[in-house]
């Protein structure tokens, strides 16, 4: 896919329906002529943010959804050492990954300071099977983010619920960060937003904004994570109208502050008080809901017909 050259404080999006994210994103410090075969490399798999500094890329840490970091061992410097440190440091939930494409004199001398800096991970793609290594560490971060975990989790907690029912559990946890209501939610799945949060009341479960505000707590947990990201930039992440609206939202569902939350959850540890609070309870309801099922119209008029 063709590398972004958006600015990197560019803001962002904001509505639209549920869209399901499938590529990761590589904030990448190299050369050019390494950025053109990443590029080559990743098509289909990834997209790159390539960066003329480590100050840039750590600005895309910071406001960017980045699966990963990739740094040319050719254009690591020691110079560099203290900012490679900060951004191992304060972004542990993003892997950072040296890039080995050719031997020179100072090689060795890099890939060690490097791995000095906290850099655990390197792709050699001085054979071409290293391509495919970093295409699969790519698709393994996307494995494994919260998100895919959440929905892991809870279908094994509700391994007998009806497909559409699983279809709500993902569509909160794997639309994008612009659908922060119950009706985008609702109109991306095909179904009237009335219709959707009736549907729960009459199956007497927790309104689905709830469900939605806890989801979006899970992922502000996991972002947490990470000592680089303040309140603000978790705010902004997740759409957010400003830090005073998550602070509100936070205080509201858990009564904690935001430093309060972020003290006492991570992403795993919000995730079991969201199916402790609003799974368990409920699973003899929620094996029977389908949320977004349309009745038929030909079974709406039989009903209605007079006998």
């Amino acid at each position: 896919m063709p590398s972004n050259t958006t600015p990197p404080n560019a803001a962002p999006r904001t509505g639209g329906a549920p869209q399901f994210r499938a590529n990761g994103t590589l904030a990448t410090f190299l050369t050019p002529a390494e950025r053109q075969r990443v590029d080559a490399a990743g098509e289909g798999c990834y997209e790159t943010l390539h960066r003329e500094s480590l100050d840039e890329l750590l600005v895309d840490l910071r406001t960017q959804h980045v699966a990963a970091v990739l740094v040319s061992v050719a254009r690591y410097e020691t110079q560099h050492a203290t900012q490679v440190a900060r951004m191992v440091r304060e972004f542990p939930r993003v892997p950072a990954v040296a890039l080995l494409t050719a031997t020179e004199t100072r090689t060795t001398q890099s890939l060690l300071a490097l791995g000095q800096q906290g850099v655990r991970a390197l792709v050699d793609v001085r054979d071409p099977k290293g391509w495919r290594e970093l295409r699969q560490l790519v698709a393994n971060e996307r494995g494994d983010t919260i998100e895919r975990i959440a929905v892991a989790r809870i279908n094994a907690d509700l391994p007998d619920v009806p497909r559409d029912c699983q279809r709500f559990f993902e569509a909160l946890f794997l639309s994008a960060p612009s659908v922060t209501t119950v009706r985008q939610l609702a109109r991306g799945m095909g179904v009237l937003p009335s219709t959707f949060m009736s549907r729960f009341f009459r199956a007497r479960l927790p309104a689905p904004k709830r469900y939605l505000a806890m989801a979006r707590l899970v992922r502000a947990a996991r972002l947490f994570e990470n000592p680089g990201l303040s309140i603000t930039h978790i705010a902004y992440h997740l759409e957010y109208s400003s830090p005073q609206s998550f602070s509100r939202h936070v205080q509201s569902l858990l009564q904690h502050s935001a430093v309060e939350f972020r003290r006492a959850f991570d992403g795993e540890g919000m995730l079991d008080r969201m199916r402790h609070d609003l799974v368990l309870p409920y699973r003899d309801a929620l094996r029977r809901f389908e949320p977004f099922t349309t009745t038929p119209q030909w079974s709406v008029l039989r009903q209605n017909a007079p006998t």
